[in-house]
């Protein structure tokens, strides 16, 4: 990504630096113009790191290795739960039947389950069935590792090793920084998106998500998950 930092003096803009993006996400600037440069060869890696998609990952989503892998994290701390005694009564089968059905792209996902939770606030939760938490959590594994690299630091939405304490110890340094060492008045806006994950427009969600991701059978699954929660709503469109 790069960025070019003017100054306009009258009508006249004269360029000041550069500012590329590093594998590592950092930003650097440079007193030279790299338009202008012969280093031809940093340009196209700026460009390939820029314009990096991603194809041929299906096979990966329905290997029995990431089954798996996927069964055990959706089973995790709910081992007790009588939904998930019954997947594991037959696992061998149940799993084979998930990565035949994925395999053939002949799988569907059942409707979900909808209930009323207060922990106090009254929510309305919709779960889905514990054989597409599985395939929920197969996917997942494959692509988790294409987005999370792009997402911003301080972005602490179900990450790894970005919980809570980290979540806390950033919003310190923001205090700090906007305060002036908190000698200073400054201001937080508290809010949250209502309805978020019911009223997202499924349409610029695959947008984004296809700008990396190539590999048509994934963007099908993909697809297909969402495409349920809409007919759950009746067939409403976002």
């Amino acid at each position: 990504m790069n960025i070019e930092w003017k100054v306009v003096i009258g009508k006249k803009a004269i360029s000041l630096s550069r500012v590329y993006m590093n594998r590592n996400g950092d930003l650097n600037s440079r007193n030279d113009n790299l338009v202008n440069s012969n280093d031809n060869g940093r340009m196209t890696q700026l460009a390939r790191i820029k314009m990096k998609t991603y194809n041929n990952l299906y096979s990966q989503i329905y290997g029995i290795k990431n089954l798996i892998l996927a069964y055990k994290k959706a089973r995790k701390g709910k081992t007790k739960r009588e939904y998930v005694k019954n997947f594991e009564e037959d696992l061998a089968y149940n799993l084979k039947l998930l990565h035949d059905e994925l395999k053939n792209q002949t799988y569907k996902p059942k409707p979900l389950e909808t209930f009323v939770l207060r922990d106090p606030k009254t929510r309305k939760i919709s779960r889905a069935d514990f054989r597409d938490r599985v395939v929920h959590h197969a996917l997942y594994n494959i692509i988790e590792p294409i987005f999370e690299k792009i997402f911003i630091d301080c972005n602490c939405a179900n990450r790894k090793r970005k919980g809570t304490l980290f979540a806390l110890e950033n919003f310190e340094q923001f205090q700090r920084k906007s305060t002036n060492n908190l000698t200073s008045k400054s201001y937080c806006l508290k809010a949250d998106i209502k309805h978020y994950f019911q009223e997202v427009n499924h349409e610029i969600l695959l947008d984004i998500i296809k700008r990396k991701i190539k590999c048509q059978k994934t963007i099908w699954l993909i697809k297909s998950i969402i495409e349920r929660e809409r007919e759950r709503k009746g067939a409403r469109t976002c």
